[in-house]
């Protein structure tokens, strides 16, 4: 028995190895490829390693087409539409897990049947209002339609219901407001789920293609996606140059993946003895929301105004005593 399950361990392991390494040699194949001459990466049987590692595809790349600028383009569309997706996502999210009011459970309903029309129906409609709006071929127009999503708002509504309603119930009667609950509690303790949400948003904001090519017709506001493609008819007989390109798409991504799996491992540990102890601990760091630690105010810290005050109260005390 002992031996049959160290057999099919064996194979789980094995079988789990070749599946993650057929899914990580296209990128490593990828970037090897970037440093590789064009001698090297047409040669039969292919070569794995370069002869040396040197940036004059990259050089040649960014010459040939204005990556830079498509590069700064891609950045401040995700920031922007990460940015304004989750502060979209954790109001919407509040809203139909805490808040009560007519009608909440049909329109979230009806705002989640709309996740079954598809993007692509969705073009024209959105194309038309950006030519109306005097926006074609603008950054704006490239964050405009991601500024909120229901399907984020759907993850995140699901966390705040795992919070136990004494939690907000007890801050409401230590006079805490919806925004101070929701600011000073519920994101901290939403951390883990935050950091999902932004990692699906920012990969799928730099990797928007579909969109940026109805919506652009010049270098001005292309994104890298886009820009690869074009990049792709003017160096398509350089395939070393086109994998330098790539990579400098692909390893952003890769690297914001990383630090984000990283970050997203976290647990949420709720005490309750005599007080109130929430304590949320990422990368194995604890991070305490609950009770928060007293500020020590000096008398120094007051204003003279205040300070003479505080003097008086303290002499008229001691006189009476």
């Amino acid at each position: 028995m002992k031996a049959q399950k160290i057999i099919k361990q064996s194979f789980i392991y094995l079988f789990l190895i070749c599946g993650a390494l057929m899914m990580v040699f296209p990128f490593i194949w990828m970037i090897l490829s970037a440093f590789k001459t064009h001698a090297e990466i047409i040669q039969m049987p292919p070569k794995f390693f370069p002869s040396s590692f040197s940036f004059k595809n990259f050089i040649q790349a960014f010459s040939m087409a204005p990556f830079g600028k498509y590069f700064f383009n891609s950045v401040v569309v995700m920031i922007a539409s990460v940015l304004c997706t989750t502060l979209t996502t954790i109001f919407g999210a509040f809203a139909f897990s805490r808040l009560k009011f007519p009608g909440k459970e049909i329109i979230f309903s009806g705002l989640l049947s709309l996740m079954m029309i598809p993007f692509e129906m969705l073009i024209i409609t959105n194309y038309t209002t950006i030519v109306k709006m005097g926006l074609y071929n603008t950054l704006p127009a490239l964050i405009l339609p991601f500024v909120s999503s229901i399907f984020y708002t759907y993850i995140l509504k699901n966390f705040f219901d795992t919070v136990p309603d004494n939690l907000y119930n007890s801050a409401k009667i230590d006079g805490a407001s919806n925004w101070k609950y929701l600011w000073r509690i519920l994101v901290p303790m939403a951390k883990p789920s935050l950091y999902t949400i932004i990692l699906l948003n920012a990969l799928a904001s730099w990797n928007s293609f579909m969109w940026p090519l109805y919506i652009t017709s010049d270098s001005s506001s292309r994104t890298l996606p886009y820009g690869l493609q074009v990049f792709t008819t003017e160096a398509g007989s350089y395939p070393e140059l086109l994998m330098a390109a790539s990579t400098v798409i692909v390893l952003p991504m890769i690297i914001l993946f990383i630090f984000a799996v990283m970050m997203i491992r976290g647990e949420v540990v709720i005490k309750y003895s005599d007080t109130l102890s929430i304590t949320v601990r990422v990368l194995g760091i604890p991070i305490r929301i609950l009770p928060r630690k007293k500020k020590k105010i000096k008398i120094s810290d007051y204003s003279p105004k205040k300070r003479a005050k505080i003097e008086e109260k303290r002499t008229s005390f001691f006189c009476k005593a």
